[in-house]
């Protein structure tokens, strides 16, 4: 009996050193909070295993197998420890340089501010504090492009729409004309609108000062295309004008023209008494007839009672005879002048299209302008004095 129970004695010390590991594996995974060493500790034991169920002699042996089991959990936990441990480094390594940054920023602050310089505002309230800003100066940009606008009688835009730049076929060019041309395109003359521009201001202002004295200004003007815009424009500004035909004379033979006036209100005189219903028919026939020539003629200059102070000529090589009778009398000239024009001739020349409407309409405009002016500020003396 007693060799019986030494004999079976080693295997309780066999299973004592196998629980010996097992209780040091089962202690260890308590410390570990990782998701490796919470899977460490849900793995059996087979050391436990083996001893609640008395394992013969060869398995006494199995702890040794075992054992490199408990070293792997441990150098899990271990590594886990380690990786939690570089985090919280990490974690206080970025706390620390984000305070640092911090403190730099303040520093930076407080030197700026001591140098004297303003700090960087951000970014969304510098655009919304600019904002007006940028409006004022768009409105004073504006307001200075109306100044300059309402500093000439017309912008280069309007003539440039107007089409006034376009002159004649290079064929046809005057010589004299070459210091108003800017450029030759498509065999076809282009006039320098900034010198139209200019001239245009000072033919305007010529005709508010012969307004402003109280001289007349004949609107002259027979082609087609002008006829409709200068009557207009003479109606306008209570001007004489001469749109269907310009007879030979009318300036430097102004006494006959002035007779002929007459003899059209003496016939209108009979006509509103009833004398020309007592003629025989055929002599009434001839006396109306004569009246409406007379009145196409010279019905936008029966109001003129001496030789006007000025003249508006819109084409001078149409008006050529017109132009000469006032060249010889001495009165001054304002016209267009294309390209195909002698500028020498006119006091007052104005480089323009003078074929198309819509150029016509802007310069004839421009002058009556002027002229309405200069009426006004002749009423003002007037009423003053």
């Amino acid at each position: 009996m007693a060799e019986e129970e030494e004999q079976q004695s080693p295997p309780e010390d066999a299973s004592n050193e196998a629980d010996a590991p097992a209780a040091t594996a089962e202690q260890q995974p308590e410390e570990a909070s990782s998701p490796e060493e919470a899977s460490a500790q849900e793995e059996p034991e087979p050391s436990d295993a083996g001893a609640s169920s008395g394992a013969d002699q060869p398995e006494a042996d199995q702890p040794e197998a075992d054992q490199p089991e408990a070293d792997q959990s441990e150098d899990a936990e271990s590594d886990a420890s380690a990786e939690a441990d570089g985090e919280v480094a990490a974690e206080e390594q970025d706390a620390s340089d984000e305070d640092a940054s911090d403190e730099d920023e303040e520093e930076a602050s407080a030197a700026t501010v001591a140098a004297g310089e303003a700090p960087e505002e951000d970014p969304s309230e510098s655009a919304s504090s600019e904002t007006p800003a940028n409006g004022e100066a768009a409105e004073a940009e504006q307001a200075a492009q109306q100044q300059e606008a309402d500093a000439h009688r017309a912008t280069v835009e309007e003539l440039l729409k107007a089409g006034a730049h376009y002159g004649h076929l290079t064929s046809r060019w005057h010589p004299r004309m070459e210091k108003y041309i800017f450029m030759e395109r498509s065999n076809i003359h282009i006039l320098d609108l900034m010198q139209t521009q200019v001239l245009l201001d000072e033919a305007a202002d010529a005709a508010r000062r012969f307004a402003e004295r109280g001289k007349d200004i004949l609107f002259i003007g027979t082609k087609k295309q002008a006829q409709d815009i200068v009557r207009e424009a003479a109606l306008r500004t209570d001007q004489p004008h001469m749109v269907e035909r310009w007879l030979g004379g009318t300036m430097t033979n102004f006494q006959t023209i002035r007779r002929s006036i007459r003899r059209m209100e003496e016939i209108e005189k009979m006509e509103a008494d009833g004398t020309l219903d007592k003629l025989k028919k055929k002599e009434k026939l001839i006396r109306l007839r004569e009246h409406d020539k007379l009145e196409t003629t010279l019905g936008g200059i029966r109001k003129m009672p001496r030789l006007p102070g000025a003249v508006f000529v819109v084409d001078i090589r149409r008006e050529e005879i017109a132009v000469r009778e006032a060249n010889k009398l001495g009165i001054p000239v304002i016209a267009m002048v294309d390209t195909n024009g002698d500028p020498d001739h006119v006091e007052y020349p104005i480089p323009a299209n003078d074929d198309a409407l819509s150029s016509i309409d802007l310069i004839t405009t421009a002058i009556a302008d002027g002229i309405e002016e200069g009426a006004r500020e002749r009423q003002a003396k007037k009423e003053e004095g």
